[in-house]
């Protein structure tokens, strides 16, 4: 089964809204064939898996057990289901690491195979399995998109000089690898201050990847035609109170914005989002209990004074590592 997630991670970022899938085939201890899920609306793991074992050792597979990280899909989606090709292939035994709670799926992989009268043994690795697609898990069973707040703030704990102009905290590098955590993203979401006062690209150009979908709250529409977030690089939603075309999606500002903001974005498939500010956006959603994961990156040097990064109550540090001279602080809600 880890060898399954190692091979699911390899579809990192060009997969969803799919899950990360890896299946090995293995008969008498050794492994004959493996396959992951590589690409949106292509073969899943298990037939990659199944198509991996070489003709020398194709009539292995009816005596072979097969090591899967999710459920195997009861369903036509995009591909015929995987259950079926398990059945027709003749595969004994099979392995899960988690059951889909995806409605369309939600256990009935299993039946189909105890029906063919396939051995089916599951919860191997469960956490790890669940863990590596939290996104897909969080967005089918919570109706929301998976929330990661992402903010850099001085040595001493400031987003901003006192003026607020904008001012750089970490280094070169660490942008290069904030621009990776975007492409793995399928949105990322920034307030009307931030969009004013740093008139940014929220893209990927640092790294090569999919641009996540660049989502603006803007009540007023104040944002300038000619400032990047209306070019067409990336496609853009402008969250506002007015009108305005079809990039634009009208929310009640008269209450609570955010879970009208997770909804729209639900009904959207954007399956995961990245907050990257500013600070007053990052404190809604940590005040409203809606996020899953927080990425902070400290820089090297003080600013003494100016505007207070946000403090996390009830998280966990679930890993801490340095860029350069940047520290990299990762935790859970």
């Amino acid at each position: 089964m880890q060898r399954c997630l190692e091979l699911s991670l390899t579809g990192e970022g060009h997969v969803a809204p799919n899950p990360m899938v890896g299946a090995v085939l293995v008969h008498e201890g050794k492994i004959i064939g493996e396959g992951y899920h590589r690409l949106y609306g292509q073969a899943h793991a298990e037939v990659n898996c199944v198509n991996s074992v070489p003709e020398n050792l194709q009539r292995f597979i009816p005596h072979a057990t097969m090591y899967v990280s999710l459920e195997p899909c009861s369903h036509y989606g995009k591909t015929p289901p995987c259950a079926d090709l398990i059945i027709a292939r003749r595969i004994p035994r099979v392995v899960i690491g988690c059951v889909d709670t995806f409605s369309a799926v939600s256990g009935r992989g299993i039946r189909r195979l105890q029906e063919a009268r396939v051995e089916v043994t599951t919860g191997v690795l469960e956490k790890e399995c669940r863990t590596i697609n939290r996104r897909f898990f969080t967005f089918h069973e919570q109706q929301r998109p998976y929330i990661i707040l992402k903010w850099a703030q001085s040595s001493d704990g400031y987003m901003a000089p006192p003026d607020g102009r904008p001012v750089r905290i970490s280094h070169p590098y660490t942008d290069r690898l904030v621009h990776r955590w975007r492409s793995r993203e399928a949105g990322i979401l920034i307030g009307t201050h931030t969009a004013l006062q740093d008139n940014p690209r929220l893209t990927t150009r640092l790294w090569p990847g999919k641009h996540p979908v660049r989502l603006v709250i803007d009540r007023h529409l104040r944002i300038p035609v000619d400032f990047h977030l209306h070019d067409t690089e990336a496609p853009t939603l402008f969250f506002t109170e007015r009108t305005g075309g079809d990039k634009t999606v009208t929310l009640d500002f008269s209450r609570n914005i955010l879970p009208q903001l997770l909804s729209e974005l639900h009904a959207r498939n954007i399956q995961s989002v990245i907050v990257e500010g500013g600070r007053h956006l990052l404190e809604q959603f940590i005040e409203s209990g809606l996020w899953d994961e927080a990425r902070v990156i400290t820089g090297e040097h003080p600013l003494h004074d100016g505007l207070r990064a946000p403090v996390l109550p009830n998280a966990s540090l679930q890993e801490s590592f340095r860029v350069h001279h940047d520290e990299i602080a990762v935790f859970q809600h």
